[in-house]
């Protein structure tokens, strides 16, 4: 294994089991489970899954055990890359894929109707999507594009059925992620970026974790991400 993709295969590990000093804890929990809970109620003997801007696959581990074929593409050239396409134009016959999965990759995409538009034809009948989108982000590259609310969602994925838009945590959780994220991207001095990830920042997540079952709070105005499941 090359050390490239040891590295790859690290941050993913981190992306779906995400340690309490990182900043974006609250949101990437939550993903797991909610992605956790909609892959198990699928039947998915001989799936066959297509990974938008897979270039390190984070949920990959949660179909490893229905041994499925999966294809990533991506414009950056990894180790786990299956293919180097724009999500706007994939190069995949229509009704390939059981499962499409595209995490935090459609705020870069030119044209994201397009994108799931592409998305809807490569799926098979009955096909389904797992989509998670940032509402409200520092903007983290110059491609940096969009950002997304329920009703741009419902507005995007109008070609699909049984559209369900689930926020990755209430405000509480929206309000304390945005504080660690604003936090880490000010601490521009490696130290001082080092004494929040074992001070301020472990010690928000669980306080918001906490506040979350506590509080039973439905508010989702603050939330900072949405996950999507639709079916073709």
């Amino acid at each position: 294994m090359t050390e490239t993709r040891r590295f790859i295969e690290t941050e993913a590990r981190n992306r779906l089991h995400p340690s309490i000093r990182n900043p974006h804890w609250l949101v990437l929990r939550q993903r797991r489970q909610i992605f956790r809970r909609w892959i198990d109620s699928m039947d998915l003997r001989h799936v066959s899954v297509l990974d938008v801007g897979g270039r390190m696959q984070p949920y990959r581990q949660l179909f490893d055990r229905y041994e499925p074929r999966y294809v990533a593409i991506d414009l950056r050239v990894t180790p786990l890359v299956s293919a180097v396409a724009d999500a706007g134009c994939l190069p995949f016959a229509s009704d390939s894929f059981d499962v499409a999965i595209c995490t935090q990759t459609l705020q870069y995409v030119q044209d994201p109707r397009r994108a799931l538009a592409e998305i809807h034809r490569v799926l098979k009948p009955s096909g389904v999507l797992l989509l998670s989108v940032p509402a409200i982000y520092p903007i983290d590259s110059l491609n940096d594009r969009w950002r997304f609310l329920p009703a741009g969602i419902q507005e995007l994925t109008r070609e699909y059925s049984n559209v369900e838009i689930v926020p990755e945590g209430s405000s509480i959780a929206g309000f304390l992620r945005s504080v660690n994220t604003f936090l880490d991207l000010l601490a521009t001095y490696l130290p001082v970026k080092l004494l929040l990830g074992y001070t301020v920042v472990p010690a928000l997540n669980p306080l918001g974790l906490g506040l979350e079952r506590l509080c039973c709070m439905n508010n989702s105005a603050i939330s900072t991400n949405y996950s999507v499941r639709a079916r073709r």
